[in-house]
């Protein structure tokens, strides 16, 4: 195999886990409130900005910017549902979609208000490691294994934890839940911070590798979004496994022709599966 061909594989596996990581948020959310967040991207937008100024502006040590950050942007993820989603949570789905679509192109024309359009970098600088002639990004090594940590952290809490079974109840039946006890608004609430969390822990492993400003969700959100179908709306395990197949369409195409034309190739390659599998390659 040509080496750089398979350095191209490795950087797609990488680039797979912190995907996943978002997916599994957005997944999360639409398993158990039943809204899109389309705004999702954007909310990880504002967390690169808090990781930024925490860092770079207020010389916040970076393992500290980080938890803050993760905090800050969870408390947005229950302030979203709370201000844009709970009062629509019951009528069309399509108020539902332009509530949230609305909230992304508020935040984007917010932080372009405050910030502008500058590109912004923490200023970490991580080594690249390289083995047998092939080189990887230390920050995408540690992207990766963060992502997967965060993962499975999220896959155990939903397993072993009473307050994961009935996340898991909910997305399963939400007519039935309430005559077992559950308040579902509790759980609503929780579930948005749980996603914003993810969205926020996202945000400081995406800040060690790109920079930031007020359009880097458009980047990363029509990416998330087409995983989530790819997958099956609400299917975790679907998601999970979705996001290391565009990762590798997006590194071999980019390998074989250009990033630009290999986005086209992803894209492509889900309106086809789409038409064959409308609900998701692991839908039932």
């Amino acid at each position: 195999m040509d080496i750089y061909l398979f350095e191209a594989i490795i950087n797609g596996v990488l680039l797979g886990g912190v995907l996943a990581l978002l997916a599994l948020g957005l997944n999360l959310i639409f398993g158990v409130i039943d809204v899109v967040w389309i705004c999702y991207a954007d909310i990880v937008m504002c967390g690169m900005y808090a990781v930024y100024f925490l860092y770079a502006q207020f010389g916040v040590p970076l393992p500290f910017a980080f938890v803050i950050a993760i905090a800050a942007i969870s408390g947005l993820g229950v302030l979203v549902h709370l201000l844009i989603i709970a009062p629509v949570l019951d009528s069309a789905p399509v108020n539902q979609l332009l509530a949230t679509g609305g909230l992304l192109f508020f935040l984007q024309s917010f932080a372009t208000l405050l910030f502008g359009t500058d590109f912004r970098n923490i200023g970490v600088r991580l080594p690249v490691i390289e083995i047998a002639s092939i080189y990887v990004s230390f920050a995408r090594l540690i992207a990766f294994a963060v992502a997967l940590i965060g993962a499975v952290a999220l896959y155990l809490f939903l397993k072993r934890t009473y307050v994961g079974i009935a996340i898991r109840a909910i997305a399963q039946d939400r007519e039935i839940v309430g005559l077992m006890g559950i308040d579902q608004r509790r759980i609503y609430l929780l579930v948005s911070a749980i996603g914003g969390a993810l969205a926020g822990l996202a945000a400081c492993l995406l800040a060690l590798q790109y920079d930031v400003h007020p359009f880097i969700g458009n980047t990363f959100g029509p990416v998330i979004f087409m995983i989530c179908v790819l997958g099956g709306l609400g299917n975790m395990i679907g998601g999970f496994i979705a996001s290391f197949v565009v990762s590798q369409i997006i590194a071999i195409g980019g390998y074989y022709a250009s990033t630009e034309l290999s986005y086209v190739f992803a894209f492509t390659f889900f309106i086809g599966l789409i038409l064959i599998r409308p609900r998701g390659l692991f839908a039932p």
